[in-house]
């Protein structure tokens, strides 16, 4: 009877730390940084802890300061952002390509939106101008 329960002990810890995005439910969830209601598909992000807790944004800027401003401290262990091409789809924040253009809207003004790879940024870019960025440029792009 010891290793059952010694197992279920065990188990229980393992799924209470689950380290995985959380669903956004669109017009319903707030964002962490701003307390906006999340509304748009194409510009929502996530941020995941180490130890599993998901923080929701409504742009991809609000996570950004979010990072820089609340969690210095603290061991991220996802970053994600939804993919311009694919709304509601939300990939890996650190090997996306950024785009500001400003004729593209982002929900808080920053013009910017992420794409899969470089060259899907750069056909987007190609119809509405703008500068492309990497996870690293955006982010100092970001503190000016």
């Amino acid at each position: 009877m010891k290793p059952f329960i010694f197992l279920s002990i065990i188990t229980a810890l393992l799924v209470s730390c689950n380290v995985s995005p959380q669903h956004i439910e669109y017009g319903t969830d707030a964002c962490y940084y701003c307390n906006m209601t999340i509304v748009d598909r194409q510009h929502a992000s996530q941020v995941v802890t180490s130890k599993g807790k998901a923080f929701k944004y409504d742009a991809i800027e609000c996570m950004v300061h979010s990072i820089q401003d609340d969690m210095k401290d603290i061991e991220i262990a996802l970053y994600l952002t939804a993919d311009f091409n694919q709304p509601g789809q939300l990939m890996d924040a650190t090997m996306a390509t950024y785009l500001v253009s400003d004729q593209i809207s982002s929900p808080m003004g920053a013009n910017l939106s992420a794409f899969e790879n470089e060259k899907a940024a750069e056909k987007v870019k190609e119809k509405f101008t703008g500068k492309l960025f990497s996870w690293e440029e955006i982010q100092n792009h970001l503190k000016q």
